[in-house]
C-alpha cells in the first residue's frame, strides 16, 4: 500500500513538474519585463536634482535622450546622469585602449566613456544585450556628448530595440543619427577582418558607409561579398581634431545584428558578360550596387594586385586580391564591382576564372598628344620616349619618360621588375609596352560635362616590354667644353666646328632645364636607405597642403621612430642597427600606397605623408597595420632582432594649416605614443601641444607609460 501511495505521488510529481518549470520561466520572464518596464517606462524617466562635482544643484537627467541633446557647453558643466538601458555594442579595446560602450534606452542612444579597461572589469562582466544601470556625469564628446566617469552595475538580459529606423546615408551625414540605433541596407562589397573585429564595406542606395562589427567566431564574413543586407548597428560620427564631423561609419554589435535579405550568387558568373564598353551605360547603370561579369583576353596580370583584359569592344582594369597566375592573352571570366572616381571605369574586389587559351592582343602604337585626346583607358598601348630618370622614393620600379613636352612615369612592380631594371641608361630613347592609365580632369569634368584626361601612365608587365631605340648621346656639356678648348688652339676649320657644336649643346641644354627638376628630385634621397630627404617631404607637403585648401582632399602626416634604437644598436652592433633602418624603411614602402610619400629624417626617425584622403577611418586603419608589420623581428647575422615603433599622427581634412604645424603635431602625438609604452600609435589631440612633449622628454628615464606630474 505505501508502494502504491509512493508511485502515485511520484507519477503526481512527474505530471506537474513542467508546469512548475513553466511557471517558473513565465516568473522569469516576467522580472525581465518589469526590469524592462522600470528602464524603458516615462515614469522613470523623471527628472531628480542632483548636486553636480562642481558644486551646483543641477537636475539629473535619466534618459538617453536628454544626456545625448545637451550643447557641448552644457555638457561641460557636468549634469548628473542615472539612467538605464540595454548595451547595443561593448568593444573592451577600440583600438585605443579605451573601452566603446554605446547604451540604448525607450528614448534613444548615449555612448559610455570609460576611461580605460579597468573601468568595465570593476563593473564587472560586460555584454551586448546587458540591462544596465548607469551613473556617471555628462560631458563633450568627439561630435556629440556622452557620459562620461560612469559607474556601470548589470541588472540581466534584456533584448535589443526592436524595429529601429530605416535610415540613409545622407540622414547619417547630416548628424542627426549620432549614437542611434539605426537600421541601413545595401550590398557588401569589401570585408576586411582583424584580429577581434570586421568592417564590411556596404554601398548603399545613396552612398557607400563602413560598418564594424566584433567577430565572431567561426562566421564565414568572405560569403557576404555581394549580398543584400540589412543591418543594426549605432551610428558613429567621424571627426577630426576640432571636434567636426568629416564622415560617418556603424559599429554593430556582431553578426547576429546581420540579416541576409538577399544572399550573394553562388556563382558569380553565372550571368552573362557585360560588354566593357557598355559599363555604366544607361543600360547598365544598376550593375556598381552588384557584381557584373566580364569576359576577355589578359593583357596584364600583376599577382595579387591588378589584372587588365580587354573584349572586342576596349580594355578594363580590375583590382584583385587573386593571385593565381594566368597566361597574358588567355580568355578569363572576370566578376566584380564596378566603380568610377576621377578615372575610367574600374572593377573592384575582383575574382576571376581561365576559360582557354587565345590569342594576343596587339598593343596600339600611339603619342602622348593622341592619349591626352581620350579614348585609351586600360588599353594595351606603346609609346616612345627619352628616359630621364628613376624615381627612387616608389615602392615600384619607376621610370620618369618625357614624349614632346609631356613627363609620364612607367611602372612596374618590384616583384617583377628583376635585376634588369637599372640597365637603361638616363637619356635612352626607348619603346615601351604597356597598360595605359590615365587620370581625369575633375575640374573640366564639372564644366564641360566630359570626362578630359589629365595625365596618364604605362603599366608594364616586364622588362622585356622595354625596347631600347637609341642609347644616350656621347655628347656632353664636358665633352663639348674640351672640344671648344681644343678647337680654339688650333685651326679655323675647328671653329667652324665648335659653332655646329655649340647649337648642338644649346639644343641639350634647353632639355637638361625642362628636366631639371626631375634630376634634383632624383638627387635628394637617403644613401642608407634610399628613402626620400627633407627637401622631398617639404616639396610633397606643400603639394598636398595645397589640395586640402583647394579640393577638400584630406591628408595625414606619420611621424614614425624605432623604439629603444640605441639600445639596438648597443646590444647588437651599428651593422644592425643599419639593417633594422633598410628593413623599416622597405616595410613602410610596402605598407602605403604607391602614391604616398616616405622619408627618413635622420637617425631613427622616418615621415608617411599620406595626402589626398577621403576617408579619417582610414587613417587609423593604417597606421595600426603599420605599426604591426613594422613590430615583426628582424633577422641579422643569425639573430633575430626584436623590433617595435612608435607612430604619432595628425591629419586635416580641411581648413588652413601648415608645415611647420603638422609636424609639431605628429612629433607631439609621438611622443605621446611614446609616453603610453611604445609600440602603438597616437592621434593627436588637443592638450598634445608642446608643454606635453617637454613633460615627456623631461620624465624620459622613466619607465614607458609612466604617468606625468
Amino acid at each position: 500500500m505505501n508502494t502504491t501511495r509512493r508511485t502515485g505521488i511520484e507519477l503526481l510529481l512527474i505530471s506537474v513538474r513542467p508546469r512548475l518549470e513553466r511557471a517558473h520561466s513565465l516568473r522569469r520572464a516576467a522580472l525581465n519585463t518589469a526590469l524592462l518596464f522600470l528602464c524603458f517606462s516615462p515614469a522613470s524617466h523623471a527628472q531628480a536634482v542632483d548636486r553636480s562635482p562642481t558644486g551646483r544643484n543641477l537636475p539629473t537627467l535619466t534618459t538617453a535622450r536628454a544626456a545625448h541633446s545637451l550643447t557641448d557647453e552644457e555638457a561641460r558643466r557636468a549634469y548628473p546622469v542615472h539612467l538605464q538601458g540595454v548595451i547595443t555594442y561593448f568593444d573592451p579595446d577600440f583600438g585605443t585602449g579605451q573601452p566603446a560602450i554605446f547604451i540604448h534606452d525607450a528614448t534613444g542612444g548615449v555612448f559610455i566613456k570609460m576611461l580605460c579597461k579597468l573601468s568595465c572589469e570593476a563593473a564587472g562582466p560586460l555584454f551586448v544585450g546587458a540591462l544596465v544601470e548607469v551613473r556617471g556625469v555628462s560631458a563633450p564628446g568627439g561630435f556629440g556628448p556622452v557620459v562620461g566617469n560612469p559607474q556601470i552595475r548589470v541588472l540581466g538580459r534584456a533584448s535589443l530595440p526592436a524595429r529601429p529606423p530605416r535610415v540613409s546615408y545622407a540622414k547619417l551625414r547630416t548628424g542627426d543619427e549620432d549614437a542611434q540605433w539605426v537600421e541601413v541596407e545595401g550590398s557588401v562589397h569589401h570585408v576586411i577582418e582583424y584580429a577581434n573585429s570586421v568592417t564590411l564595406r556596404l554601398e548603399m542606395p545613396d552612398g557607400p558607409i563602413d560598418v564594424t562589427m566584433i567577430k565572431t567566431p567561426g562566421a564565414t564574413y568572405s560569403d557576404l561579398i555581394d549580398a543584400q543586407v540589412r543591418i543594426h548597428a549605432n551610428a558613429a560620427p567621424t571627426t577630426n581634431t576640432d571636434g567636426q564631423m568629416i564622415g560617418v561609419h556603424l559599429q554593430s554589435p556582431n553578426i547576429s545584428a546581420l540579416q541576409v535579405v538577399e544572399p550573394a550568387p553562388k556563382d558569380p558568373f553565372a550571368h552573362s558578360p557585360i560588354p566593357i564598353d557598355r559599363l555604366l551605360s544607361r543600360e547598365h547603370f544598376s550593375t556598381p550596387f552588384h557584381r557584373i561579369h566580364l569576359q576577355g583576353n589578359v593583357t596584364l596580370q600583376w599577382p595579387g594586385s591588378l589584372l587588365c583584359i580587354r573584349d572586342a569592344t576596349r580594355g578594363i582594369c580590375a583590382q584583385t586580391s587573386q593571385a593565381t597566375p594566368v597566361v597574358v592573352g588567355n580568355m578569363v571570366d572576370v566578376a566584380g564591382f564596378v566603380e568610377s572616381d576621377n578615372t575610367a571605369p574600374v572593377i573592384t574586389d575582383a575574382v576571376f576564372r581561365s576559360i582557354r587559351k587565345n590569342r594576343l592582343v596587339a598593343p596600339q602604337l600611339v603619342t602622348a598628344s593622341k592619349i591626352l585626346g581620350g579614348g585609351f583607358s586600360s588599353e594595351l598601348i606603346q609609346i616612345d620616349g627619352q628616359l630621364i630618370g628613376y624615381d627612387l622614393t616608389s615602392s615600384d620600379a619607376t621610370l620618369q619618360l618625357s614624349s614632346g613636352d609631356t613627363l609620364f612615369p612607367v611602372i612596374l612592380p618590384k616583384s617583377l621588375a628583376g635585376s634588369n631594371v637599372r640597365a637603361w641608361g638616363p637619356g635612352s630613347r626607348l619603346r615601351v609596352t604597356g597598360i595605359c592609365s590615365v587620370v581625369i580632369d575633375a575640374q573640366n569634368n564639372v564644366r564641360a560635362g566630359v570626362a578630359e584626361t589629365k595625365s596618364f601612365r604605362v603599366l608594364m608587365r616586364s622588362p622585356a616590354d622595354v625596347t631600347i631605340l637609341e642609347q644616350p648621346s656621347w655628347w656632353t656639356p664636358a665633352h663639348a667644353l674640351i672640344l671648344l678648348g681644343l678647337a680654339l688652339t688650333t685651326t679655323l676649320c675647328v671653329l667652324v666646328w665648335v659653332a655646329i657644336l655649340r647649337r648642338r649643346v644649346e639644343l641639350q641644354a634647353n632639355q637638361l632645364r625642362q628636366s631639371e627638376e626631375v634630376f634634383r628630385h632624383l638627387a635628394q634621397h637617403d644613401s642608407l636607405t634610399g628613402l626620400g630627404s627633407r627637401a622631398v617631404l617639404r616639396d610633397r607637403l606643400n603639394e598636398a597642403m595645397e589640395n586640402v585648401r583647394r579640393h577638400q582632399k584630406g591628408l595625414a602626416l606619420f611621424m614614425v621612430d624605432v623604439d629603444k634604437f640605441k639600445e639596438i644598436n648597443d646590444t647588437f652592433g651599428h651593422q644592425a642597427g643599419d639593417e633594422v633602418l633598410c628593413v623599416t624603411a622597405q616595410r613602410l614602402l610596402e605598407g602605403v600606397r604607391a602614391s604616398d610619400t616616405v622619408v627618413r629624417l635622420g637617425g631613427d626617425e622616418f615621415v608617411v605623408l599620406l595626402p589626398e584622403l577621403r576617408d579619417a577611418h582610414a587613417v587609423e586603419l593604417v597606421a595600426a597595420t603599420l605599426v604591426s608589420s613594422l613590430s615583426r623581428p628582424i633577422r641579422f647575422a643569425g639573430t633575430e632582432v626584436p623590433v617595435s615603433v612608435s607612430v604619432g599622427i595628425d591629419a586635416v581634412f580641411r581648413g588652413e594649416t601648415d608645415a611647420e604645424t603638422l609636424m609639431k603635431h605628429a612629433d607631439a602625438a609621438l611622443y605621446r605614443a611614446k609616453n603610453r609604452g611604445r609600440n602603438c600609435f597616437q592621434v593627436f589631440a588637443a592638450g598634445c601641444d608642446e608643454d606635453t612633449i617637454e613633460k615627456v622628454r623631461e620624465q624620459g628615464d622613466k619607465e614607458p607609460g609612466a604617468p606625468m606630474d
